[in-house]
């Protein structure tokens, strides 16, 4: 490695680039969101690690108690997000990351660690193959996702009964989001932008406690999108990928 990992803490927080969205000087809304976010969880125990240099070299995680996910368990850890862009892959960042976290994890004495994932590997998840390989299985399901965990102690952290049913009483377009990503605001204005050019319904929720975030009726990692009343995916999508859901269930 070229470069040293380093946490995010109350004092630093306001000059350090958050990675996946780098900017210079100019505000943008999705990173000052996030930022204020992570202001009000830092205390909480939740952990941002990153490489010194302006490059997307990150994970996050959180104990399961306050993570905003529809997932419950004793003394887990949960992985927000591992991300390592292609630029600065097999150097060994995502290892060092992951260790890290494993490594926090058996300090406070927890029963282990915890992920989001799919039964095939979606574009807004961390990598489950990268995870596995550390020892990561699945341990429950909602419809065509999985909660994948690394237990120290035989224990298993579940998704909530209400995230397994992964419907709601509405028929319109509907978006839950949290700001724990700053790329959640670009997404929700493109929809907004969409629904309203062809005067379609449109609900958008924010999630913006940990009890909204811990009653969701679907899997969920700061995003979630219905349509017809049933449930379509956690994955942050623009304009082509939402007609197609869309006409699907048209």
């Amino acid at each position: 490695m070229s470069g040293n990992l380093f946490n995010l803490t109350p004092e630093n927080l306001a000059d350090e680039h958050l990675c996946c969205i780098i900017r210079s000087h100019k505000r943008h809304p999705g990173v000052e969101a996030k930022r204020q976010w992570l202001s009000e969880r830092l205390p909480e125990g939740h952990v941002f690690r990153k490489l010194d240099q302006r490059a997307t070299v990150f994970i996050e995680y959180a104990p399961l108690e306050t993570a905003w996910v529809p997932v419950v368990g004793d003394k887990y850890l949960y992985i927000y997000c591992l991300w390592v862009l292609r630029d600065q892959r097999n150097r060994g960042y995502g290892r060092a990351l992951m260790e890290h976290c494993v490594a926090d994890a058996l300090t406070q004495g927890r029963s282990g660690v915890c992920m989001l994932g799919a039964v095939k590997q979606r574009a807004w998840l961390s990598d489950q193959s990268f995870a596995r390989h550390f020892g990561f299985e699945t341990v429950d399901t909602a419809g065509d996702y999985e909660l994948l965990a690394l237990s120290f102690d035989g224990t298993k952290p579940h998704f909530t009964e209400a995230a397994k049913r992964q419907t709601i009483d509405s028929q319109d377009l509907t978006v839950f989001y949290s700001p724990q990503c700053p790329y959640i605001h670009q997404t929700v204005e493109t929809i907004r932008q969409y629904c309203a050019e062809r005067a379609i319904p449109l609900s958008v929720i924010p999630v913006d406690s940990l009890e909204k975030a811990k009653a969701l009726p679907c899997p969920f990692n700061n995003f979630a999108l219905f349509y017809r009343g049933k449930f379509q995916t956690v994955n942050l999508i623009d304009t082509s990928p939402l007609g197609r859901i869309l006409a699907k269930n048209d």
